[in-house]
């Protein structure tokens, strides 16, 4: 895992099912990860990297 990931947070949208990701923020990376298997794999993404991604998903189409 990186350096500096804690504090994981899961949207507040995920479903009962717990079928969502959780993210964790770090200065100059995000985390992300499996909600139902927190000791698994962690995708770590350059902070502007994840920024240009979430800007993206809100652009209207």
């Amino acid at each position: 895992m990186a350096p500096g990931l804690s504090n994981w947070r899961k949207s507040s949208r995920s479903a009962i099912e717990g079928n969502c990701v959780e993210v964790a923020v770090a200065p100059e990376v995000v985390g992300v990860r499996d909600s139902k298997d927190r000791d698994g794999e962690v995708l770590v993404f350059p902070k502007h990297q994840w920024t240009d991604f979430v800007a993206a998903l809100r652009r209207p189409r």
